[in-house]
Protein backbone atom coordinates (compact mmCIF):
# COMPACT_ATOMS: atom_id res chain seq x y z
CA UNK A 1 0.00 0.00 0.00
CA UNK A 2 1.53 3.71 -0.85
CA UNK A 3 1.29 5.90 2.05
CA UNK A 4 -0.76 8.88 -0.05
CA UNK A 5 -3.34 5.80 0.06
CA UNK A 6 -3.30 5.27 3.67
CA UNK A 7 -5.03 9.08 4.73
CA UNK A 8 -7.71 7.86 1.69
CA UNK A 9 -8.43 5.34 4.54
CA UNK A 10 -9.10 8.41 7.96
CA UNK A 11 -12.19 9.25 8.57
CA UNK A 12 -12.74 12.61 10.91
CA UNK A 13 -15.59 14.07 12.72
CA UNK A 14 -15.65 17.45 13.48
CA UNK A 15 -17.06 19.37 16.76
CA UNK A 16 -19.09 21.94 15.61
CA UNK A 17 -16.88 24.26 17.58
CA UNK A 18 -13.37 24.86 17.84
CA UNK A 19 -11.86 23.64 21.11
CA UNK A 20 -9.36 26.58 20.77
CA UNK A 21 -10.48 29.86 21.46
CA UNK A 22 -7.75 32.80 18.97
CA UNK A 23 -7.86 36.04 20.15
CA UNK A 24 -6.47 37.55 16.69
CA UNK A 25 -6.42 40.94 18.21
CA UNK A 26 -3.24 39.91 19.99
CA UNK A 27 -2.01 37.92 16.88
CA UNK A 28 -1.31 41.09 14.82
CA UNK A 29 1.18 42.69 17.77
CA UNK A 30 3.11 38.89 16.96
CA UNK A 31 6.06 40.15 15.00
CA UNK A 32 7.29 36.38 14.90
CA UNK A 33 3.93 34.52 13.85
CA UNK A 34 5.57 31.57 15.40
CA UNK A 35 2.52 29.74 15.29
CA UNK A 36 2.16 29.38 11.37
CA UNK A 37 5.64 27.71 11.53
CA UNK A 38 5.50 25.07 14.24
CA UNK A 39 2.28 23.66 14.07
CA UNK A 40 2.67 20.38 12.17
CA UNK A 41 -0.52 20.22 11.41
CA UNK A 42 -0.26 23.69 9.91
CA UNK A 43 -3.73 25.12 11.19
CA UNK A 44 -2.48 28.54 11.84
CA UNK A 45 -2.21 30.94 8.53
CA UNK A 46 -1.70 34.81 8.85
CA UNK A 47 -3.80 36.82 6.89
CA UNK A 48 -2.07 39.69 5.44
CA UNK A 49 -5.21 41.31 3.32
CA UNK A 50 -7.29 41.28 6.25
CA UNK A 51 -4.79 41.19 9.13
CA UNK A 52 -5.61 38.31 10.97
CA UNK A 53 -5.04 35.40 11.90
CA UNK A 54 -7.12 32.36 10.46
CA UNK A 55 -7.51 29.27 12.51
CA UNK A 56 -8.24 26.03 11.11
CA UNK A 57 -9.32 23.64 13.98
CA UNK A 58 -10.53 20.95 11.89
CA UNK A 59 -7.05 20.09 11.29
CA UNK A 60 -5.66 20.00 14.78
CA UNK A 61 -3.54 17.37 16.23
CA UNK A 62 -3.96 19.08 20.17
CA UNK A 63 -0.56 18.83 20.41
CA UNK A 64 0.14 21.92 22.25
CA UNK A 65 3.00 23.12 20.29
CA UNK A 66 0.68 26.52 19.81
CA UNK A 67 0.33 27.30 23.37
CA UNK A 68 4.17 26.77 24.43
CA UNK A 69 4.92 29.15 21.43
CA UNK A 70 2.05 31.79 21.94
CA UNK A 71 3.97 34.34 23.82
CA UNK A 72 1.17 36.73 23.35
CA UNK A 73 -1.08 34.60 25.22
CA UNK A 74 -3.70 34.66 22.26
CA UNK A 75 -5.01 31.05 22.63
CA UNK A 76 -7.46 29.46 25.17
CA UNK A 77 -8.25 25.79 25.04
CA UNK A 78 -11.38 24.44 26.45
Amino acid sequence: MIIDDIFDLVNYKFDSASHILLNSELCKDCLHKACTFVCPARCYQWNSEKERMDFAYEACLECGTCLIICDKKALEWN
